[in-house]
């Protein structure tokens, strides 16, 4: 094997071993402020949850259909005349809503689906059951009021629109996990902030590198039931070593 060959050897063995060590001393100081990543990843979780329950109010969708009998050029026009003030000031009156027609316009979408002459009025409102006759009044009003203005007559209904009571927003899960995972990243960064911070001497690495003198060896940290455990085997040694003698 040529010199070469072992310094790259011995060079690959270093990077292993403190590739090693790198990890351990993470693992070592994730341990030690385990206690700090629990209590904000708990902390941020609860404020999560609290946020996301008092922020939430649920949101339903419901669709009503109809049928335009014209080109697709003709029905691009049709459709932004749905959401014109002309038909939903007349919704506004009919249904005496608690809001505006350009309000009530920003609660409707107005779709089409491909390749055909079925146009689609959605309305989401955090009433179900109002959202699903929303819908229906603007399809009733605009089938009524398109000959007046556009000259067009052909309009009918496909489909109303029905109650749907769930909710299309009830994904309450991903602030909290998000929140979680943000407590967990906080909770790792100031772990190692701390241990940054820390002065103190724990490995006999650390020793050797501020005395300049290698460690010959270690004394375990004595505990206090420890030494009242090694006491009394002491004493109970020593009595029997007199009923022995006697």
């Amino acid at each position: 094997m040529s010199s070469f060959q072992k310094l790259e050897d011995r060079r690959l063995n270093e990077f292993k071993q403190s590739k090693e060590i790198d990890l351990k001393e993470v693992f070592l100081i994730i341990k030690r402020y385990i206690w700090i990543i629990i209590l904000i990843t708990i902390l941020s979780t609860s404020a999560g949850a609290f946020y996301s329950v008092s922020t939430y109010s649920p949101l339903y969708q419901s669709t009503a259909r109809i049928i335009i009998g014209a080109d697709s050029n003709m029905i691009t026009t049709l459709k932004v005349i749905i959401q014109d003030s002309t038909v939903l000031e007349k919704v506004v009156q009919k249904l005496d809503l608690p809001y505006s027609a350009e309000s009530l316009s920003g609660k409707i979408s107005v779709g089409s689906i491909e390749n055909s002459q079925v146009v689609t009025i959605s309305v989401v409102d955090s009433n179900s059951k109002q959202a699903a006759t929303i819908a229906n009044t603007v399809a009733e009003t605009y089938k009524d009021e398109i000959p007046a203005i556009m000259d067009f007559k052909d309009v009918r209904l496909l489909s109303e629109a029905k109650e749907i009571p769930f909710p299309i927003n009830e994904n309450q899960n991903r602030t909290i996990i998000i929140a979680a995972i943000g407590g967990i990243v906080i909770g790792i960064g100031l772990a190692f902030l701390l241990d940054s911070l820390n002065n103190s001497i724990r490995k006999e690495q650390e020793v050797e590198e501020l005395l300049g003198i290698p460690v010959l060896g270690s004394v375990d940290k004595m505990k206090k039931n420890n030494m009242q455990k090694k006491k009394g085997r002491k004493t109970s040694f020593e009595q029997r070593s007199e009923t022995l003698g006697s």
